[in-house]
């Protein structure tokens, strides 16, 4: 079985544990999430590989990490997670990607997220739910982070913080690559 077959099934079953547990309909979670029921009957049935945003849609809708709807075991209370096991959900030709290194439930969705982005690349995002914070620091390169139509520079060695429940961007605006470390926390859905 290939990675991807065994995260599209992992997907699948983590969706409808996940939607079973919060007590949603298909319905519900479809309107929550903003997705059309029809993909997610395709992802509960595995048999579609959603884009990374439709996935952190559900993700929020749920309030759960992307690392959680993709776990494809229950681990022990420690959980190594070896370098090539990083999942790598976004990528592009010019060698651009965003890699997820580990994520938690404690007490919402806590994920971190390793980034590169190349010069003139830029990852746009969809507003979160109330209350989610974003953290970045950046290693390498200068990133703009546009929060809400707002641009800020951030360079290597630097961090930023903030509310990500309005519409955000990661650009690299520079001449080198931009590599940075994100960590997101999600709120706990009641």
């Amino acid at each position: 079985m290939s990675d991807l077959d065994l995260l599209t099934q992992s997907l699948a079953r983590n969706v409808k544990r996940w939607r079973t547990e919060r007590g949603f309909t298909l319905e519900a979670l479809a309107g929550r999430a903003g997705v059309s029921r029809g993909m997610l009957i395709q992802i509960e049935q595995a048999r579609t590989n959603p884009s990374l945003g439709t996935v952190v849609k559900i993700g929020d809708a749920l309030g759960v990490s992307i690392t959680t709807l993709l776990d494809y075991e229950q681990g022990p209370k420690v959980r190594i997670v070896p370098a090539e096991q990083a999942v790598r959900l976004w990528h592009t030709d010019a060698g651009s990607y965003n890699r997820l290194l580990a994520g938690t439930e404690a007490p919402g969705p806590l994920e971190m997220w390793d980034w590169r982005l190349m010069p003139g690349e830029g990852s746009p995002s969809d507003p979160h739910p109330t209350g989610t914070v974003e953290l970045v620091h950046v290693m390498v390169g200068d990133l703009t982070l546009t929060v809400d139509g707002v641009a800020h520079r951030v360079p290597a060695g630097a961090s930023a913080s903030f509310e990500a429940n309005t519409a955000h961007r990661y650009g690299n605006d520079g001449d080198v690559p931009v590599e940075m470390v994100m960590a997101v926390s999600v709120p706990l859905v009641h």
